[in-house]
């Protein structure tokens, strides 16, 4: 059962505080610790959405998989069904035909399948952009 992440959750913003009595060292002390609180957030968001398009990706190589398995079983099929066609000239060859055949619609269906999975994946973090966007203007004191 696959989760989809639910809406980015709202920065918490502090109330303002008086800096009257700081020195400009305890100021900037402060400012580099917020502003290291941030990345590490941001990587943070950044490694768990990764991690999600990671495991769509896995999902559509498995079905890729699959489907070089059925293309595996169809030029083995096809082989024995030349093989048994040619030895029989005919009975046996048939049924191998159609168990290849079956195993070729199977096949495209996988391949099929993958491919759509493929194209559903995302590689852009767009949370983790969003919010990169903010740290300009949250450096400057404007919200948004």
């Amino acid at each position: 059962m696959t989760q989809t992440p639910g809406p980015a959750p709202r920065p918490v913003v502090p109330p303002p505080v008086d800096v009257a009595g700081s020195s400009v060292g305890e100021l900037l002390s402060n400012v580099m610790k917020d502003v290291s609180t941030l990345l590490r957030q941001e990587v943070a968001l950044a490694k768990a959405e990764t991690k999600a398009e990671a495991t769509k990706a896995a999902k559509g190589a498995g079905l890729f998989g699959g489907a070089g398995f059925a293309g595996y079983l169809v030029l083995l099929f096809l082989s024995v069904a030349l093989w048994q066609g040619l030895e029989n000239v005919m009975d046996g060859g048939w049924a191998a035909l159609i168990v290849a055949a079956l195993w070729a619609i199977i096949g495209a269906v996988l391949y099929a399948t993958g491919r759509s999975e493929f194209r559903r994946i995302n590689p852009k973090p767009e949370r983790t952009v969003e919010t990169l966007q903010r740290v300009p203007d949250a450096l400057k004191g404007e919200r948004s």
